[in-house]
């Protein structure tokens, strides 16, 4: 607006030397700044003002009427005082000529409301007055000087600073937030191993291994050629490529090792993970892939099938009294997918037990608790008897070997190729009961056998198979279960 009537609420002139409020009651009227940039500039002409960080025109900047004549302001029909348009204010201290009249007697010093108006004159940049002019100014701006001045929130006195001075200012500010940011730095530590080394209890609860030292020992294992790891957003852009280090700059290969161990032992999702360690979630995508494959690998190259002079060695009392030939205990564990869109492949990943579409495998443990075979994962309709069959176990078995089974494994023709023999619970049949020796025999298997059910219990622990499991990590799935099942042999023993 070219011209704004009184305010309501409390208002203060900007014009320097000028300490009108509308708080005192008074008849004088505030206007607030033109919306026409010309006549807007040349009202900050006149001023003397320069917008800047101790200036800046808003709708709570205000011109009282006393630096505008008579002839400017006109009164509209409700009796409200408006400028006229295109008005410009003309009067001001350094404007108005000096009265009329003698000079006051010389006196032996300025009064004191006189002296703190010239010492805000000098400290002014925008404003050069005679020192004449001071008791003539006073008396037109001025009229009680007893008032005290506005608030430092409405002195529009200070000086500007010069653009040295703000650029100044600027690079002290960034320097102290620069030392505060490395002061949060260090005082936030980084989410990673070395930050639980000395908790036993989150080492356990985010990798599964039960000390910060068996941590360690299986990454001194696959550390050596973990510097040498083809990354898998490589082998998606050139398959043909043989040898090409995998580095992640943000983040270490122990730091790589843990945040896989943390995906599998407790199922956190690609987001969380990424949010933990600071990185994109695509980077965390490409680490679990790329872990996964290489452990796979890895872990698959050690020696898990003993011989049996070593079963027999470390053979326990219990199976040493009843069935002294065991060489393998074997089950089968079915893992939740999630359901496949087309029918064909529904129906094949449909398992009847679960009621729901899962993935099959077959775990054998040795007597004293450790895992000695894991087969990949067969879709979920398969029978136990053809995934041992598929699996590869008969090839690892010799003759006169033992193996112990549930009584869903009918696969004692399987083990005549081989010459092994079958320790399975007995069946009642046509029978009406089971015999005395019949029933002992039942109880000493179900005692034993339940050892491979705590073995699979140990491998669904990784919290990544509490939840059905989506289909795009189905080329990923074989290695995560697979390396999943060997790692817990390096927990503590079994029994």
């Amino acid at each position: 607006m070219d011209g704004h009537a009184e305010t309501g609420s409390a208002a203060y002139c900007c014009v320097p030397l000028c300490n009108e409020d509308s708080r005192r009651g008074t008849a004088t009227s505030f206007h607030s700044f033109p919306k026409d940039p010309s006549v807007r500039k040349e009202w900050i002409i006149k001023i003397r003002r320069d917008e800047g960080p101790d200036f800046h025109i808003s709708k709570s900047t205000f011109v009282c009427s006393k630096h505008f004549k008579e002839d400017d302001i006109v009164k509209t029909l409700t009796g409200l005082r408006k400028l006229k348009k295109g008005t410009v204010p003309s009067i001001f201290p350094w404007t108005k000529s000096a009265p009329s009249r003698k000079p006051p007697k010389k006196r032996e010093g300025p009064p004191q409301e006189e002296t703190s108006i010239i010492k805000k004159q000098k400290t002014s940049s925008s404003i050069s007055l005679d020192t004449d002019q001071h008791p003539s100014s006073t008396a037109t701006c001025a009229n009680d000087t007893s008032t005290d001045m506005p608030s430092e929130e409405h002195d529009y006195c200070r000086q500007a600073p010069s653009l040295e001075e703000d650029l100044e200012a600027m690079k002290i500010h960034i320097s102290k937030l620069e030392e505060r940011v490395q002061h949060l730095e260090k005082k936030v530590e980084k989410f990673g191993i070395e930050r639980f080394s000395k908790d036993p209890n989150l080492i356990n609860f985010y990798t599964g291994f039960s000390t910060y030292d068996i941590f360690c020992a299986v990454y001194n294992v696959v550390e050596p050629t973990a510097s040498n790891m083809i990354r898998w957003s490589q082998v998606q852009r050139n398959k043909n490529i043989v040898c090409n280090p995998f580095r992640e700059e943000s983040l270490s290969i122990v730091d790589q090792f843990f945040m896989f161990l943390c995906r599998i032992r407790q199922g956190f999702f690609e987001e969380d993970l990424a949010q933990r360690f600071c990185v994109s979630q695509s980077t965390v995508s490409r680490i679990i892939i790329t872990w996964s494959n290489y452990l796979y690998c890895i872990l698959g190259c050690l020696p898990i099938w003993p011989d049996l002079d070593i079963v027999k060695q470390n053979m326990p009392e219990c199976f040493k009294t009843t069935f002294p030939n065991t060489r393998v205990i074997l089950d089968c564990t079915e893992i939740r997918v999630q359901t496949p869109s087309a029918k064909v492949l529904n129906s094949q990943s449909y398992s009847n037990y679960k009621s729901h579409t899962t993935f099959k495998g077959l775990i054998g443990i040795t007597p004293h608790g450790a895992v000695c075979f894991v087969s990949r994962l067969f879709t979920g309709n398969i029978s136990d008897k053809d995934v041992t069959q598929r699996s590869g176990i008969l090839d690892l078995l010799e003759q006169g070997d033992d193996v112990m089974v549930d009584k869903g494994f009918l696969i004692q023709d399987l083990l005549d190729s081989v010459g092994a023999h079958l320790i399975i619970p007995p069946f009642l049949g046509n029978k009406v009961k089971f015999s005395k020796d019949e029933v002992t025999k039942t109880q000493q298997i179900a005692r034993l056998r339940i050892h491979v059910e705590r073995a699979i219990r140990r491998c669904k622990e990784y919290h990544i198979f509490d939840n059905v499991l989506p289909l795009s990590v189905a080329g990923t799935v074989n290695q995560i279960w697979s390396v999943c099942c060997l790692l817990t042999n390096f927990k503590e023993k079994l029994f």
